[in-house]
């Protein structure tokens, strides 16, 4: 060591790691989020834009859905990738309204930045923001509408989350579908509603329009009839769900057979031939005329089922198995010896269906359906992609709006209203954070400001006239993209459910507050980006 003692530099750090500290990390950090929601940012709403997204191995998704959007950009940067658990929160709690957290996230961190120049400190502004958060979302309360067991308000709720994606020319056809779907899988346990969304099966097909999709009272199964010589449609099908293998046994352990001579090997097939003619009896005798078998089903066997004029499927998924189970009423059975008549499941009709270019087992007429399927179809293979991804939002939001029973206006009408009452709220709060609380408030109007931008109006006009509407009492007025200025959103049945504007700022909010509070960003990954801030591709 050389000098004297304490000048020689101590190195904490593996050689490679780079840090960044202060303000500096700060701005980078927000830049990288502002950054990822401006990339969804024109996605938003009826007049949103649709992303074209290419993965390394040439795969194209087309879509508007800001979950998928985030999940197949390929993102770096660490605070960027925050963001991203925005949206996916959004999409497992609410189904929709990811766009809206992300964008509502990003706006949240530049109000922040303008703040911490002017030397406000970053717990100060979480403080406000938490403050303003909590009171946003007790004035949630105060706009909500009860939707219990109305069928138009659920209608709307899922039509206003089909407008503006690809499906929003079939919104009214598809919406229906939905409603329709999780009215028959909805349950109420204990005084509480629940729709169990994994109830509601969706098979996808290319060909035909989107006007062919169908809901079906029962199961629709991507596998077809295992013998050319069964019966394509049984009506009053009996099924018999089977969990083992219909053929000869293998031993556990290695066994070898010996035989001597050809007596031997003609009685040792025709035991063969009688074990599986005995599996075919048991079921045939047990009142079945179609089986679903979740593992394999043996030629001769096959051959055995055909002449008995038994419907029979092979290779079931397990989660078909269980869709089958609920919505026939059938038990699913592990030893065939066991099964009975009380194990079959019972439905109007089981046929085989050639759609597209492959076919389908459509088992319809349940009794007392606990599961359903949906078919959708569409032109191309992106085009029933987009529709897949449109229907899951509409589902899960009328699935949401059923359970919690409350909906909003939307239009950005109520973060308008909250926006305005925020600033009211952060006149009676001492302190700096009345700073805070005031930025929350402007940034709660980036929505609004966002479907004017995309729609191409005016954002600063539309804001305004928003804000007049508000101030004189009309408490629904949001933005109508359609006709420019301001709509009632009530007259307009534009409505969503309360639980995704409430998570949108709830997690928006948590996340802004968690990137204010680093200050220091120690990567040993060297993925950090250049101390002036300047970022590549979307600055990840």
């Amino acid at each position: 060591m050389q000098g004297q003692q304490g000048q020689a530099p101590i190195f904490i750090l593996k050689e490679g790691t780079q840090r960044t500290r202060g303000r500096t990390a700060q701005s980078n950090n927000i830049a990288a989020a502002k950054a990822v929601a401006d990339a969804v940012r024109s996605t938003l709403g009826p007049k949103g834009m649709d992303k074209m997204l290419v993965d390394t191995m040439g795969d194209v998704v087309i879509t508007n859905d800001g979950a998928t959007i985030l999940k197949e950009m390929d993102i770096e940067h660490p605070a960027a990738k925050m963001i991203i658990e925005v949206a996916k929160t959004q999409e497992q709690h609410c189904y929709d309204g990811t766009t809206s957290a992300v964008v509502l996230a990003g706006e949240l961190l530049k109000r922040s930045e303008d703040l911490i120049e002017q030397n406000v400190h970053p717990t100060i502004i979480c403080e406000g923001f938490r403050l303003a958060a909590e009171h946003a979302i007790g004035l949630l309360d105060t706009h909500g509408l009860a939707t219990e067991g109305d069928d138009a308000v659920l209608l709307e709720v899922a039509k206003t989350s089909l407008t503006g994606k690809s499906a929003g020319a079939v919104k009214a056809f598809l919406a229906d579908i939905c409603v329709r779907a999780v009215n028959a899988v909805g349950r109420v346990e204990d005084g509480e509603r629940m729709v169990d969304l994994d109830d509601i099966k969706v098979e996808k097909r290319q060909g035909g329009s989107i006007r062919d999709s169908t809901l079906v009272d029962g199961i629709i199964l991507d596998k077809e009839r295992v013998h050319a010589g069964m019966p394509r449609v049984m009506n009053e099908a009996r099924i018999a769900l089977i969990n083992s293998a219909i053929e000869v046994k293998k031993t556990e352990v290695d066994a070898k057979i010996q035989i001597t001579d050809p007596t031997q090997l003609a009685s040792f097939l025709e035991e063969e031939q009688r074990h599986i003619r005995g599996l075919v009896d048991a079921i045939v005798n047990a009142g079945a005329n179609v089986v679903v078998c979740q593992k394999g089903i043996d030629d001769l066997a096959q051959h055995y089922l055909a002449k008995a004029g038994v419907f029979a499927i092979r290779r079931a998924k397990k989660s078909d198995m269980e869709a089958l189970s609920k919505a026939t009423g059938g038990n699913v059975v592990t030893n065939l010896d066991d099964l009975s008549e009380a194990d079959l499941g019972r439905a109007a009709r089981v046929e085989e269906r050639k759609i597209g270019e492959s076919d389908m087992t459509f088992v319809t007429g349940c009794p007392e359906a606990k599961s359903v399927s949906v078919l959708l179809r569409g032109g191309t293979e992106h085009v029933v992609d987009e529709i897949r991804r449109a229907f899951d939002d509409a589902v899960g939001v009328v699935a949401v709006a059923w359970e919690d029973g409350a909906v909003l206006t939307g239009g950005g009408s109520v973060l308008a209203s909250i926006s305005r009452d925020l600033r009211t709220y952060a006149e009676g709060i001492g302190g700096r954070e009345q700073m805070a609380i005031e930025a929350f408030a402007t940034a709660m109007e980036i929505i609004p400001r966002t479907l004017a931008e995309n729609a191409g109006l005016d954002p600063v006009t539309t804001i305004i006239e928003l804000r007049k509407a508000h101030a004189d009492g009309q408490r629904h007025a949001g933005i109508n993209v359609y006709d420019g200025g301001v709509a009632d959103m009530m007259a307009a049945n534009v409505i969503e459910p309360m639980r995704v504007v409430e998570q949108a700022i709830q997690s928006a909010t948590e996340t802004a507050t968690m990137i204010l509070r680093i200050d220091d960003v120690i990567s040993s990954k060297g993925i950090m980006p250049s101390d002036d801030g300047g970022m590549d591709d979307f600055g990840m």
